[in-house]
């Protein structure tokens, strides 16, 4: 069995390998190709282990994502959020690769994040604001820079240090934008025409009355049914919602899950992901708020652990 280190995936698998990697499998998925089952949650004392297989009949691989997420593990020097996957071949069943699966964690959901953020934000969107700077925000940007171009990004964390270490990262990534840490949120969310949320927030960490229209939010760091990123008035007021996994949203997406207890939400308003591929929906008019929320699902890890196995073979 191969192993692949994260360094060595850095080095030769890039956003625009997991984009066109991810438009790939969603479209299998259509054509009945995948198979997978609910992901395995089990949370002990504020922490999170996640289980997550899924088997890909056209391309003849299956794959296991075992992602752990530690809050605390910052404090002791070590990331959030730690993944690996193993990858099988489904001819004989041999498990050809172990791959240190952090980096492509970060890396699909910042792919899924430009894939709805193409078909979603507006075509002249150029200020992005960036609601928590922790793990997953770089890579989720990225996915936004991929697809617009960005003149103004603003930065917001509840530990103003965390925003300036996030800014000196992406001066030090060459982004060329110009970049702006904020210390009050909705200095962020007034100007912003893409608001990217990657927090692990149990109530809404922006108020809706500072949303513009026009604007387009995804949300990505709530993935418990305890946990508030988006405002439940954004929900309501929003044009069109898209969700990642439309099954895993009703039982993962908190503020989702209340937004459709108080009546001011229904599931079957929402579409998924793979509604933009397949169908080509879109944005309808300029000043339509839009939402694209991700919890996840282990397709999209199966996409870019394939993708990325057959890159460096």
């Amino acid at each position: 069995m191969k192993f692949m280190s994260e360094q060595e995936i850095m080095d030769h698998y890039h956003m625009t390998h997991a984009i066109k990697d991810v438009k790939e499998t969603l479209m299998s998925l259509v054509a009945g190709k995948i198979k997978t089952e609910e992901r395995i949650v089990i949370e002990s004392d504020g922490n999170t282990m996640l289980y997550m297989p899924c088997v890909d009949l056209k391309e003849n691989f299956s794959l296991i994502k075992i992602i752990s997420i530690f809050p605390g593990n910052p404090d002791k020097g070590l990331s959030t959020s730690q993944a690996v996957s193993i990858l099988s071949e489904l001819k004989t069943g041999k498990h050809v690769a172990t791959l240190d699966a952090s980096y492509l964690t970060r890396l699909r959901t910042g792919a899924i994040t430009g894939i709805a953020t193409d078909s979603l934000a507006r075509q002249d969107a150029e200020v992005v604001g960036v609601i928590g700077t922790g793990g997953m925000a770089f890579e989720q940007l990225l996915g936004v820079l991929a697809v617009r171009t960005v003149k103004k990004i603003l930065l917001y964390n509840r530990t103003m240090e965390k925003a300036q270490l996030f800014a000196e990262q992406l001066r030090s990534a060459a982004i060329d934008a110009d970049i702006e840490v904020v210390s009050e949120v909705n200095q962020l969310t007034a100007q912003a025409d893409i608001i990217n949320c990657a927090t692990k927030s149990h109530e809404a960490v922006f108020d809706h009355r500072a949303v513009k229209q026009g604007t387009h939010i995804n949300g990505l760091g709530s993935y418990l049914p305890s946990m508030r990123e988006i405002n439940v008035d954004t929900i309501a007021a929003a044009d069109l919602i898209v969700l990642d996994d439309w099954e895993g949203a009703k039982y993962e997406a908190g503020e989702f899950i209340e937004a459709e207890a108080l009546g001011r939400f229904n599931w079957n308003e929402a579409l998924s992901l793979t509604d933009l591929i397949s169908q080509q929906v879109s944005r309808q008019h300029i000043n339509d708020i839009t939402i694209f929320k991700s919890v996840g699902a282990s397709y999209y890890d199966l996409a870019v652990g394939v993708g990325a196995y057959k890159l460096m073979q």
